[in-house]
């Protein structure tokens, strides 16, 4: 979910609903933005607002409402949006008799209050959100580990995505500005659904924090020799913000409006790294909660019967999604209370029938600590980050590294996005087959929490996402990709190498060797980074560059022409001064 705050969706320090966890320090040049992006100029109180007011979903049978909607003001609301098309109303009333009234009349099936607190005033005269100076971005585009663990940069040698595919960010808004994401960005499809109706008005879509431009990147970030490479560069994006300025809450009713407008708008994948606030998990036998599950997974299977599949983030909480027993997170807008749980209570929307719910790994082949699982409930794995985190677009033409379930999921989107690029007129359930069929299997870890096989088990369903697998390219013959995964300390002014043994390959090294660095270390501007050639040939790969900057998260490219490719590689750390330490978290080459 959003990347820095546990909740609907993670972000940098974002409410409980978003799906990432605490903002990593960046591995480049530019620092994560971590304040969040200017607040938008408030609107004066609108008229219609008074203290007290909240929002329900009022749920009836699809077609014509006018009967529910004049019923809903002869109770004392008022109808602030509705979608007749899967009969759900969105109601406002300050009246606390509201909800039971209105369940005794006649068509109306369900009524649920959407909040535990008041509906904001600027509900009622949204304020645009600030558009962001922009910084400027020298050359340099390096591919990050992130793509290559799901072999995206190999699949662009195949396909970059098709311009005619969308993909919707549902999310806290997208700097579309952005030098990295304006290429791909498609305004005309572009909106606000905050507080449950469409905003079409021009910049309505942006980011209200810095989640939302981060999911983006991760996406679609364009091929354009600066910055971050998406994984799926060629395709279109669209912002749908669903988060709340000030809050940055993602209510049902916006849910509700998300979906609806990735369906009429042809959206072929959305992202939605959140969860549906302010009920971590929703459960039916409470009447509020039950109308959020039916209105969320009615606008859900519109949008999906309109051919959309939605991507999902599974959370951060490192909670056994397929055994839950408590919640003690919820409601995030008022005062949490400790409540029990059974399975039948949902984290929304990605326990719904028709969802690609996706864990995080913290490396290849690892869960990342935070990231929640479950047997049968997680369908697929992509990297989240965990000690280095995942380097995305951030407001204003920055760059930054978050972690986070939030960040696997833009993968997973990303991956459909491409396989719907090769695949024109492919259904969402096909997609959600191919995207299974096509992840490398990744087997449980020494963990009695992992249940299943290698072909599925609860840490990482289906396996990890493969983009080159998903775009019909050849995956490199056995014998030419090697990996130690092995953590070794890197102590202050102090010398550690991490061996890595090459067998089965003839003849010498590639001219364009690939060595993938994953060094977790504070202030990398301390560190000198060598491959070390079997005959001991030292090739620097990183000297001392950086300044005060966290992390390296990088592949190289090294003629390596002169050297006979089998035997004992390594990687070899300097570490040049005192205050700073780390570890070589993992690293591989690629023949």
């Amino acid at each position: 979910m959003l990347a820095a705050a546990l909740g609907a969706a993670l972000t940098l320090g974002a409410p409980a609903a978003l799906a990432g966890t605490v903002p990593v320090p960046p591995a480049g040049s530019f620092p994560a933005a971590t304040p969040k992006a200017a607040a938008p100029v408030p609107a004066a109180p609108d008229a219609a607002w008074a203290a007290g007011t909240r929002a329900y979903l009022v749920i009836t049978a699809p077609g014509d409402s006018s009967a529910v909607r004049a019923a809903v003001a002869a109770n004392g609301g008022t109808v602030f949006s509705s979608y007749d098309a899967i009969g759900v109303i969105v109601a406002h009333s300050s009246s606390s008799g509201f909800a039971a009234a209105l369940r005794a009349v006649g068509g109306v099936q369900q009524v649920g209050a959407t909040r535990t607190s008041d509906v904001p005033a600027d509900a009622y005269n949204p304020a645009l959100p600030a558009s962001p100076a922009q910084s400027t971005t020298p050359a340099g585009e390096p591919v990050r580990v992130d793509m290559t663990q799901i072999k995206a940069d190999q699949a662009w040698a195949v396909t970059t995505g098709s311009a005619s595919v969308k993909v919707g960010i549902l999310d806290t808004g997208v700097d579309d500005q952005h030098q990295d994401l304006a290429p791909n960005f498609n305004a005309a499809d572009s909106v606000s659904c905050a507080y449950g109706k469409p905003d079409t008005r021009a910049g309505a879509w942006r980011d209200v924090d810095t989640h939302g431009t981060h999911v983006a990147g991760t996406v679609a970030a364009a091929k354009n020799g600066k910055g971050v490479i998406g994984v799926a560069p060629g395709v279109k994006i669209s912002s749908v913000r669903i988060a709340e300025p000030g809050s940055n809450l993602f209510f049902a009713e916006n849910t509700v409006c998300g979906f609806m407008w990735a369906g009429d708008r042809g959206f072929k994948v959305t992202n939605n790294s959140y969860y549906t606030d302010p009920w971590q998990f929703n459960c039916p036998d409470n009447v509020d909660q039950a109308a959020i599950i039916e209105g969320v997974r009615r606008a859900q299977e519109y949008a999906q019967s309109k051919g959309s599949l939605q991507v999902a983030a599974a959370g951060n909480s490192n909670l056994d999604l397929a055994n839950k027993t408590t919640d003690s997170a919820s409601p995030n807008d008022s005062t949490p209370v400790t409540r029990p749980l059974t399975n039948a209570c949902l984290d929304i929307p990605t326990e719904l029938p028709g969802v690609v719910t996706v864990s995080a790994m913290g490396t290849a082949t690892s869960k990342a600590s935070y990231s929640n699982y479950g047997r049968d409930v997680i369908d697929i794995a992509a990297p989240g980050g965990d000690s280095t985190g995942i380097y995305s677009t951030l407001p204003g033409g920055k760059y930054g590294s978050m972690s986070g379930t939030s960040m696997a999921s833009p993968h997973v989107a990303g991956v459909a996005a491409l396989l719907a690029s090769t695949n024109p007129g492919i259904t969402p359930a096909q997609l959600r087959d191919k995207l299974a069929v096509q992840a490398t299997d990744i087997a449980c870890p020494s963990d009695t929490r992992c249940t299943g096989t290698a072909a599925k088990n609860g840490f990482f369903g289906e396996g990890r996402t493969d983009a080159l697998k998903a775009v019909g390219g050849s995956t490199p013959q056995p014998g030419t990709y090697f990996e130690n995964l092995g953590d070794f300390a890197i102590g202050d002014n102090a010398t550690v190498e991490s061996p890595l043994a090459v067998t089965g390959v003839t003849g010498n090294a590639p001219a364009t060797l690939k060595v993938g660095v994953t060094v977790a270390h504070t202030y990398i501007g301390d560190l000198k980074v060598d491959l070390v050639a079997p005959d001991g040939t030292v090739y620097t790969l990183h000297n001392r560059t950086g300044a005060g900057a966290d992390n390296i998260s990088q592949v190289y490219t090294v003629n390596a022409s002169s050297e006979v490719a089998a035997g004992t590689w390594k990687l070899r750390v300097n570490d040049n001064a005192g205050g700073d330490t780390g570890k070589i978290d993992a690293w591989n080459l690629t023949f």
